[in-house]
C-alpha cells in the first residue's frame, strides 16, 4: 500500500492512494492501529506532505559500490552516516530553493528511502527487517561546495541541511521488495543516474541493524541509503525528478 500525509481543509491526515486521483482516507497510527474510513478524497484538492514526520533523518555516505570503484575508496567497515535537520523536508511538488551567496556547487542525489515502522535498537538484520515500515524515494539535496570548504571537517550535516534539501516521498510503499528497484534521476527531463539498490555496499536490512546499535530508531524516522554516480549540478529554473518505479516520483521545480 502506498501511504500518504497530506492537508485538507485546514486538517492534517492520513491514507492510501486509491491509483492515482484519490486517496482512501484512515484513521488512528499509521504505524500501529490504522483503520479505513469511509472517506475519499481527490488527489488535485489535497496538498502532499512528507509522507511521514520523522524524528530523524538518517542519510549514508560512501554506500555504493559503482562509486567506490569509480572514485578509488575503500569501502566502508561499518556505515558511514549524518544527521539531516527537519527544517530540510519537503516532499513532491514543492521548490527546492538554492540558498544565495551560501553554496556554488549543488547537486541533486536520487537515493532509496528506508521508513521505520516500530521502536528498533540493537537488533540484527532479522529483526531490523521486522522493524521497517516501507520504502520511499529522497532527493538528497547537497551543497558540496559547503561540505568540503573547511579541510578540518568535511560538513555534511551543512551541506545537506539546508532548508528545502531532504525531499522524500511523495508516498511510503509498505509491499515492495527493495532489492529489484532501480533509483532514476533527471534535470529538465534528462536523466542523469540510473542504478539497482543491489549497488548499495550495504543492504536496507544491515542499515538497519547497523543504526541501531547506536541510536533508538522510532516509527517514522528516514533512512537515506546513499545514492551512486551521476550526481549533477542543478540550477534555478530547472524541474529535477527522481523516480524509483514501484514506489513513485518526486518533482520539484528549482529556485
Amino acid at each position: 500500500m502506498k501511504f500518504v500525509r497530506f492537508e485538507y481543509n485546514g486538517a492534517v491526515g492520513f491514507g492510501v492512494m486509491d491509483g492515482d486521483d484519490r486517496v482512501r482516507v484512515y484513521k488512528g497510527d499509521m504505524f500501529a492501529d490504522c483503520n479505513e474510513t469511509d472517506v475519499t478524497v481527490v488527489r488535485a484538492e489535497i496538498k502532499l506532505l512528507p509522507p511521514t514526520n520523522p524524528g530523524a533523518m538518517i542519510a549514508l555516505w560512501n554506500n555504493s559500490k559503482q562509486q567506490i570503484a569509480e572514485l578509488k575508496r575503500e569501502t566502508p567497515k561499518e556505515a558511514l552516516w549524518f544527521l539531516k535537520p527537519a527544517s530540510s523536508f519537503i516532499t513532491d511538488g514543492d521548490t527546492i530553493v538554492i540558498p544565495g551567496g551560501e553554496a556554488q556547487r549543488v547537486v541533486l542525489e536520487g537515493e532509496l528511502g528506508i521508513v521505520i515502522g516500530r521502536r528498533c535498537k540493537g537488533a540484527t538484520e532479522q529483526e531490523a527487517g521486522d522493524c521497517i515500515f516501507g520504502y520511499t524515494v529522497i532527493n538528497d539535496v547537497t551543497a558540496q561546495d559547503v561540505v568540503g570548504r573547511d579541510s578540518t571537517f568535511p560538513q555534511y550535516s551543512r551541506g545537506k541541511g539546508y532548508d528545502t534539501f531532504s525531499v522524500f516521498g511523495p508516498c511510503v510503499e509498505t509491499d515492495v521488495d527493495p532489492l529489484t528497484l532501480r533509483i532514476e534521476s533527471y534535470i529538465n527531463g534528462d536523466r542523469c543516474q540510473d542504478y539497482p539498490v543491489t549497488d548499495l555496499a550495504f543492504n536496507p536490512h544491515q542499515i538497519v541493524a547497523e543504526l541501531s546499535r547506536t541510536m533508538t530508531l522510532r516509527p517514522g524516522d528516514v533512512i537515506a541509503c546513499g545514492t551512486s554516480l551521476g550526481v549533477k549540478p542543478i540550477h534555478p529554473g530547472d524541474t529535477v525528478e527522481i523516480r524509483i518505479p514501484g514506489i513513485g516520483s518526486l518533482v520539484n521545480r528549482v529556485a
